[in-house]
């Protein structure tokens, strides 16, 4: 049995460097009554600061619970201030690296409050554009000391890096599944894992298989899942199943082989498309894709122990077919 979930700021305004609103951006509320109705949703992730405040915790909550949805994650905003522009967790400044963990930490309060379990990290900001501009080691020690810190303090909330290999920076600290899988073990601490974005693999150019795999034998360290899809270039933020197909059939069988219970969460952008629309298109792509592989699991268990690329060639197309 699947959970699915969205990040709230999915049904809002979307904007890029070129066009600054394409769309009105509807309260946090009324975004929650529309992820409400979407057919299969019943999780959200919300954004610190964006969606989830002290101020407005409360009421939040009380909003999540009459309609029957649950707080999956809180993804706090370490990358739309313009004081985490040269990184957070990781700046040089000292100063800046304070106020990300005292900002951190108050996001931790909250989704005790709010009973959620899980602190989506992607600190968006922490790498570098340019060559000797950042000292890799000093900053990569910062990253992990910092993460380490939360995660010790807060033993009960489970921490997932989202990794992601540019933008905004040219180069980023959580660029693939190894880089993360380091962080992890470097910080000791079992309530640190990974998030897999699927259009961030795509992005990094990995299999998202293999990485599903790379963190079972990491020590189950597959937090969550975030869905999308893309064209390899740059992280599009598509509907699911619009670009691959066998990449997600393949990523679901693996997902069951490892034993992941989470999440699967929708992270799209969409631009000019109706937000509930092309959400309710990606969980409908998964549950399709989902019915495949139940329906021809055995046969494509024997596909992978036979690697032979040509009979599971025909295996495919006769599934898809």
């Amino acid at each position: 049995m699947r959970n699915y979930a969205a990040i709230l700021g999915n049904l809002g305004n979307t904007c890029d460097r070129f066009c600054s609103s394409y769309k009105d951006n509807p309260s946090s509320l009324e975004m929650l009554k529309r992820a409400g109705k979407i057919d299969g949703i019943t999780g959200i992730e919300l954004v610190g600061t964006w969606d989830i405040r002290p101020d407005n915790a409360g009421e939040m909550k009380k909003a999540l619970d009459d309609m029957g949805l649950e707080c999956v994650s809180i993804i706090p905003d370490l990358f739309a201030d313009k004081i985490w522009r040269f990184g957070s967790i990781s700046a040089k400044d000292a100063a800046v690296r304070q106020k990300a963990m005292d900002y951190l930490k108050a996001m931790c309060i909250i989704a005790r409050e709010m009973k959620c379990k899980i602190i989506n990290l992607w600190p968006g900001q922490d790498g570098y554009d340019y060559l000797f501009q950042a000292d890799y080691l000093a900053e990569r020690g910062w990253l992990v000391e910092n993460i380490a810190a939360l995660a010790q303090e807060f033993p009960d909330l489970k921490f997932a890096l989202e990794y992601k290999a540019k933008e905004p920076r040219t180069h980023s600290y959580l660029a693939r599944m190894a880089d993360s899988l380091l962080v992890c073990l470097q910080t000791g601490c079992t309530n640190v894992g990974v998030t897999i974005d699927t259009g961030h693999a795509f992005l990094g150019g990995e299999n998202v298989s293999e990485a599903v795999v790379l963190a079972k034998q990491a020590g189950n360290r597959l937090f969550h899942m975030h869905f999308n899809d893309n064209y390899k270039q740059w992280d599009d933020d598509m509907i699911v199943g619009t670009i691959h197909t066998i990449d997600y059939l393949e990523l679901l069988y693996w997902l069951d082989e490892c034993g992941y219970s989470g999440w699967l969460s929708m992270d799209q952008y969409p631009y000019r498309e109706d937000a509930a629309g092309a959400i309710s298109e990606s969980v409908n792509w998964l549950k399709k894709f989902d019915a495949m592989v139940t329906d021809n699991r055995p046969a494509l268990k024997q596909a992978v122990a036979d690697g032979n690329a040509v009979t599971t060639s025909r295996l495919l197309r006769s599934i898809i077919g």
